[in-house]
């Protein structure tokens, strides 16, 4: 029985006249002569114009972008940065030394970025003093375990949108790395740009801005400043922000909204006819006792009758 074998240009099957037979025909082996010679004149076409650089001193920017294997885009990039050094050799010429690529390459050595780990600052004239740093960030990063959230996480808990994640913790310099194709972002930054300082697990009643404008009558960007100065519990949930209910009652007193011990200056001026100005005026002189309910200042009923009554004996009213 004659040996069969598969071609190794067309991957036909065919029967073996001899054991070194690798082509089903002469028509695939000069297809295949051609194609090596092809592979062979790019691989030269490429090594030869790097072959050449390696003896220059000075090249022009596509060349250099050639040696560095970057595009010209990107070095000129580098010049306008200050990161690579380049001159001007009339209108349109522009040169780069060899040794300033080499100089700027070893100026920036790859660092390894651990998930989370600050940045050290780099003292570059002193090499005791970054030995040092190096000895602290290595101890550091021994003893110290980063906590993170990924990206899907966040996502699932906190129910917010990729694309607020992602420029929110771009915008907010949030920490964060890069691990198998996942993104990973410091837990206590999120936390803190989520305005997360209590378990919001435990919150039942949430508000919306709307709701919040309506109970307490104040506008977005009040909410928002008040929000963040009194660290009221918030959360977002598709793109929604919700406002903790109970801390906001809390702060804004709304038990005493119906309390009879109160009363308003609008009541104050339908009852003895002054104007706000005056009643402003007279709660500062007499000492009035009041108190801020969102936009509205509750003044004591009592004190405003006594006060009243003390005008009323010295004919002011």
């Amino acid at each position: 029985m004659r040996k069969t074998r598969k071609c190794a240009f067309c991957d036909r099957e065919f029967t073996v006249n001899s054991g070194m037979q690798k082509y089903c025909s002469e028509k695939c082996a000069a297809e295949a002569k051609r194609e090596r010679k092809k592979r062979t004149q790019d691989f030269m076409n490429a090594v030869e114009p790097l072959a050449e650089l390696q003896g220059q001193e000075y090249f022009t920017f596509s060349k250099a972008a050639m040696l560095m294997g970057c595009t010209r885009q990107y070095i000129y990039k580098l010049v306008a940065q200050g990161k690579l050094k380049a001159s001007r050799i009339g209108g349109r010429m522009s040169l780069v030394r060899k040794a300033d690529i080499e100089a700027m390459l070893e100026a920036s050595p790859y660092c390894r970025v651990l998930p989370f780990a600050k940045p050290k600052a780099v003292d570059r004239c002193n090499a005791k003093t970054k030995a040092k740093n190096r000895r602290a960030a290595q101890a550091e990063e021994s003893t110290e375990v980063p906590e993170y959230y990924s990206g899907e996480e966040i996502m699932a808990k906190f129910k917010v949108k990729q694309s607020w994640l992602y420029t929110s913790a771009k915008r907010n310099a949030v920490p964060m790395c890069r691990i198998a194709g996942k993104n990973y972002y410091s837990r206590r930054h999120i936390e803190e740009l989520l305005g997360i300082a209590v378990d919001t697990a435990k919150i039942e009643e949430w508000l919306l801005p709307e709701e919040v404008e309506e109970r307490y009558g104040m506008g977005r960007s009040a909410l928002r400043a008040y929000a963040h100065r009194h660290g009221i519990p918030t959360k977002r949930e598709y793109g929604r922000t919700y406002y903790s209910k109970e801390h906001l009652d809390s702060l804004r007193r709304t038990d005493l909204t119906g309390n009879a011990d109160y009363c308003t200056v609008e009541e104050v001026q339908r009852i003895y006819g002054l104007s706000s100005a005056n009643i402003c005026h007279i709660v500062k002189v007499k000492n009035i006792g009041k108190i801020k309910v969102g936009v509205r200042n509750l003044l004591l009923k009592a004190d405003v009758e006594r006060v009243m009554a003390e005008r009323r004996a010295q004919g002011l009213q």
